[in-house]
């Protein structure tokens, strides 16, 4: 089928356009990947689409169509940690803290099945500057418990529209769909939302793919969490709310940054304050209860300490 189709589909203008049905999108983004159609086509198409608004079903469907492009590699007992691929400027990242953290955690828990944890990363994507976990983890040598997956090498396809991606400037379907496509095929999958519509969409998206999928209201496009918030889950098909605040465990931390460095970021975590261990710990005895290895944050939080 012609790509040009596809681009009047979503394209149009308000009158004109229409929802794409799975196998138009599954068939535009075949043909995207496998750089069948123009740079310039590519763009008016990602760009169309993203105006349109992709409806849940588009987007369910993104999702299935570039699954059929991962290459899976097995990480038992884990959980994937859906990180955003554009930039962090505000806040350092805690996942190089969550090594330590979890080996002394199941040293002196035995009776708790063993979690890691999964993040993916590639190239810096727009449309935000900063710093990336791929940074992170090429700057580091964690060795267990946090596995990383470079999308170069599991989704090659889609890391090669790149410097389309960064020539367009814009967030595209592919800044929604790209963080938590399961290379590893972990049993759980947890993401962010700031807007809670997006709750809903996520839920949709990735439910097929994990035992259990959560949001959560978190920083910067990544499941880890800074301030007040809340995580949402669907269970029998309603969408359950549960609140957290950190003070409740004793946790003030309220820095903030401004276009932190890489620099400053692996400094944070290599001399970590007292603080920052906190939110650690908080972030894990969140990621504890999502896979259910405990009950409550507060078991997890009391175990953790």
């Amino acid at each position: 089928m012609s790509f040009k189709k596809y681009i009047k589909a979503v394209g149009t203008g308000p009158k004109g356009n229409r929802e794409l049905e799975e196998n138009e999108v599954i068939d535009a983004i075949d043909l995207i990947l496998q750089n069948k159609v123009t740079p310039a086509q590519i763009g008016a198409f990602l760009i169309g689409w993203r105006t349109k608004l992709e409806s849940d079903n588009e987007l369910k469907a993104c999702v299935k169509a570039l699954k059929k492009y991962v290459k899976t590699k097995k990480i038992e007992n884990s959980l994937e940690l859906g990180y955003s691929f554009d930039g962090r400027t505000n806040n350092p990242f805690l996942f190089p803290l969550y090594e330590d953290i979890l080996q002394e955690f199941h040293k002196n828990n035995k009776d708790i099945k063993e979690l890691n944890l999964v993040i993916s990363g590639d190239l810096l994507q727009p449309a935000k500057v900063g710093i990336t976990t791929k940074d992170m983890f090429d700057s580091l040598n964690i060795k267990s418990y946090v596995y990383f997956f470079n999308r170069v090498e599991y989704l090659k396809e889609l890391s090669d529209i790149t410097p389309l991606r960064h020539e367009l400037g814009l967030r595209t379907v592919f800044n929604t769909v790209e963080k938590l496509l399961n290379p590893s095929l972990s049993e759980y999958g947890v993401t962010t939302a700031f807007h809670k519509p997006y709750v809903k969409k996520y839920l949709s998206m990735f439910k097929d793919y994990y035992k259990t999928i959560l949001v959560v209201k978190a920083s910067e496009g990544s499941p880890e969490v800074f301030k007040d918030g809340k995580y949402w889950k669907e269970v029998n098909g309603e969408i359950i709310e549960v609140p957290f605040s950190l003070k409740d465990f004793g946790i003030t931390y309220d820095k903030t940054y401004e276009n932190i460095s890489l620099q400053e970021a692996l400094e944070i975590v290599k001399n970590p304050s007292e603080e920052i261990l906190k939110l650690a710990k908080f972030n894990i005895a969140l990621y504890l209860v999502f896979a259910n290895r405990v009950k409550t944050l507060e078991e997890a939080w009391e175990r953790l300490n």
